[in-house]
C-alpha cells in the first residue's frame, strides 16, 4: 500500500513561522466575513418590529440541523463599488451556499436585504450568476428567499445587460427540470418581479411580499391611477387573483415551514430523484494531522515545499498512488480518495517544464477514461522557459496539457494553495477552464507574473528602448518606476483581491480543505447520478 511518509519537522522553525503567517492570514479573512455579517446584524431591531426574520436567520431556519452548509463567495465585491471592506462590507447583498433542505442537496440563496434593502451590486449579479451555473451542472435544486431594493443604480452600467441573464438562466433552469423555489419576503419589484414570476414554485408571505413591475408613485405619474402596495402586488392578490403565488404564508417562519415542506414533498416524488445520500463512504482518515497544513506552506509563494505533504493529509489513510514518480518530477501526479471518493490529484513542486506537462496530459487523460474526478492543487510559477526548455518543445507539451484541461470530461476540482502565474494558472486548471469548483487558501497569489519580476521585465525593456534612443534613463525615475508596477501587482494579486472578483468560489482555512473537496466531490457524485426530467421550455405559470 503506497502510503505516504512525511519527512516535516513539526517543531522546526521554518514549520512554526508558517504557520503563525497561515494563522494571520486566517484571521484577516475571517474578520472580513465577521464585518459582513455584522453590518447585517445592525438591522435585528428594525427587522424585530416589522416581524421579520433577518436574512441569515431566514437561511439557518431553512437548512437542516447538523448538515453541512458551504457558503460561497462570502467576500464578493470586498473593496470594490461602495463596499469599503468596513463597516459597508456587503458581501455582495446576498448569502449563497450549498446546503441541505428536508434532506435535499440544493443552492440556497437569500437577499441580504439588511444591507442597503439587499440592493444588487455588479459583484453580487456575478455571485448570483455562479450560483445558478453551479445549480445547473448539478442538477442541484435552488431556494431563494427574496427581498430587494432591486438593482444599485449608481452601477446600472455593469449589472443592467449582464442582469437578464439571471431570468434567462431561470428558464434554462425549469426547462432543465431543476426545481425553482422562491419565497417573497418582502419587495420583488420591477425587474425583480421576474425573479418568482419564472421560479416553478412561489411563496408570498403575507402584508410583506410586493411583486410588482411599477410601483404605487410611477403608476401614478403614469396614469393618473392611485393604489397601494397591496393592490398592486401583495400576497393576496397574487394568491388569489393572479396565481403568480402557489402558497401564502403569515410570516417568514411559517414560509420557511412551506418551502421546506414543498421540498420534502418533491423528494418523494418518483420524476424528481434528487435527494442527498446523508450517508457516508466507508473509509480512514489520513495518518497526519490536517493541523499540519498550516505549517507546511510558506505565504510567500516564491520558498519551495512538497506537495505530497499537502496530499499526507488531504487523502483517505495518507494512500497515494504515484503516477510516474521519476518522470516530469516537478509535476506530481497520482490516484487516491478523499472520504471514499476515488480522485486523480496533479500537484506542484516547482514550475511545470516539458516532461512534466506530458505527464499531466497523459494523466488527465487516462482519469477521463476511467471516470476518475480530478483535483488540482496549484502551486506555481508557470510553464518552464529559457532555451533548454523551448527547445524540449516547451509551447508544444504545454498546449498538449492545457487541451487536456480543457476537454477533460470528469469533475474538475481546483485548490490554489500558493502561486497560480501565467499559463500555469492555465495548464493547472483555473478559473477560466471551468473546474467545477475553485477554493483559495488565504496566503494564494494569481497574476500573470509576479510584481518584482515584472517590475525587472520592464526595467529591461525601458532600459533597452532608452538604448535604441542614445540617451541615458534616470535611475531614480527606473527605480520609482519599478516600484509602482511592483506594488500595483503584489496588491492586484493577493486572495482577497481574487476572491473580491469570484476568481474563486471563496477562501478556505487550509485545514477545511479535505472536509470542503469531499463535499464537492459528493455534490458532483450526486450530480452524474441524479435523475431529472427536462422539457422544451421549462415549466410556464399559467
Amino acid at each position: 500500500m503506497p502510503v505516504l511518509t512525511s519527512r516535516i519537522d513539526l517543531q522546526g522553525d521554518q514549520f512554526q513561522s508558517n504557520r503563525a503567517a497561515q494563522l494571520k492570514l486566517i484571521d484577516d479573512f475571517r474578520a472580513a466575513e465577521k464585518r459582513v455579517r455584522d453590518n447585517s446584524g445592525k438591522q435585528a431591531e428594525k427587522f424585530a418590529k416589522r416581524g421579520q426574520l433577518l436574512p441569515r436567520d431566514r437561511v439557518a431556519r431553512l437548512l437542516d440541523r447538523g448538515a453541512p452548509f458551504l457558503e460561497l463567495s462570502t467576500l464578493a465585491g470586498f473593496n470594490m463599488h461602495d463596499d469599503d471592506g468596513k463597516g459597508d462590507a456587503s458581501g455582495g447583498g446576498c448569502i449563497v451556499g450549498i446546503g441541505v433542505v428536508s434532506g435535499v442537496r440544493c443552492i440556497v440563496s437569500a437577499s441580504d436585504s439588511a444591507i442597503k434593502g439587499g440592493a444588487i451590486s455588479p459583484m453580487g449579479l456575478r455571485k448570483s450568476l455562479r450560483a445558478q451555473e453551479i445549480a445547473l451542472e448539478h442538477k442541484l435544486p435552488i431556494i431563494s428567499c427574496v427581498e430587494s431594493a432591486g438593482a444599485n443604480l449608481l452601477y446600472q452600467a455593469e449589472i443592467f445587460v449582464d442582469g437578464g441573464r439571471v431570468f434567462a438562466n431561470m428558464a434554462r433552469l425549469s426547462a432543465a427540470g431543476v426545481p425553482q423555489i422562491t419565497i417573497v419576503h418582502g419587495s420583488s419589484t420591477a425587474g425583480g418581479a421576474y425573479l418568482p414570476g419564472l421560479s416553478d414554485y412561489v411563496i408570498a408571505v403575507r402584508g410583506q411580499a410586493k411583486v410588482f413591475l411599477a410601483g404605487p408613485p410611477l403608476v401614478e405619474a403614469a396614469l393618473g391611477e392611485v393604489a397601494t402596495d397591496e393592490e398592486l402586488g401583495g400576497a393576496e392578490l397574487h394568491a388569489t387573483v393572479t396565481g403568480t403565488a402557489e402558497y401564502i404564508a403569515e410570516n417568514d417562519a411559517h414560509a420557511i415551514h412551506l418551502a421546506r415542506e414543498l421540498l420534502a414533498n418533491l423528494q418523494r416524488a418518483p420524476l424528481s430523484r434528487f435527494a442527498h445520500d446523508l450517508s457516508t463512504r466507508p473509509h480512514r482518515p489520513p495518518r497526519y494531522d490536517v493541523e499540519d497544513l498550516l505549517g507546511i506552506v510558506p505565504v510567500d509563494f516564491k520558498k519551495p515545499y512538497d506537495v505530497r505533504e499537502v496530499i499526507a493529509r488531504l487523502v483517505d489513510d495518507s494512500d497515494f498512488f504515484e503516477f510516474k514518480a521519476l518522470y516530469g518530477a516537478a509535476t506530481v501526479c497520482g490516484h487516491a480518495q478523499i472520504e471514499g471518493h476515488a480522485v486523480g490529484i496533479l500537484g506542484n513542486n516547482g514550475p511545470i517544464n516539458p516532461d512534466g506537462a506530458c505527464k499531466a496530459g497523459q494523466f488527465i487523460q487516462l482519469c477521463c477514461q476511467s471516470g476518475t474526478p480530478l483535483i488540482f492543487l496549484q502551486n506555481t510559477t508557470g510553464y518552464m522557459v529559457g532555451t533548454a526548455a523551448e527547445r524540449a518543445g516547451m509551447v508544444k507539451h504545454g498546449s498538449k496539457m492545457i487541451q487536456a484541461v480543457a476537454n477533460a470530461d470528469v469533475p474538475k476540482l481546483t485548490v490554489i494553495l500558493g502561486g497560480s502565474f501565467g499559463a500555469g494558472n492555465y495548464g493547472m486548471c483555473g478559473r477560466s477552464y471551468d473546474p467545477r469548483f475553485v477554493f483559495a487558501w488565504p496566503g494564494s497569489r494569481i497574476a500573470v507574473m509576479g510584481g518584482e519580476q515584472a517590475a525587472k521585465v520592464m526595467e529591461i525593456i525601458t532600459t533597452a528602448k532608452f538604448a535604441r534612443m542614445g540617451v541615458e534613463p534616470d535611475a531614480d525615475a527606473m527605480a520609482q518606476m519599478g516600484k509602482s508596477i511592483k506594488d500595483r501587482l503584489d496588491a492586484e494579486s493577493t486572495a482577497l483581491y481574487a476572491t473580491a472578483r469570484l476568481w474563486d468560489d471563496g477562501l478556505i482555512d487550509p485545514r477545511d480543505t479535505r472536509r470542503v473537496l469531499a463535499l464537492a466531490l459528493a455534490v458532483c457524485r450526486e450530480g452524474e447520478a441524479r435523475r431529472v426530467r427536462p422539457n422544451t421550455f421549462g415549466v410556464a405559470r399559467l
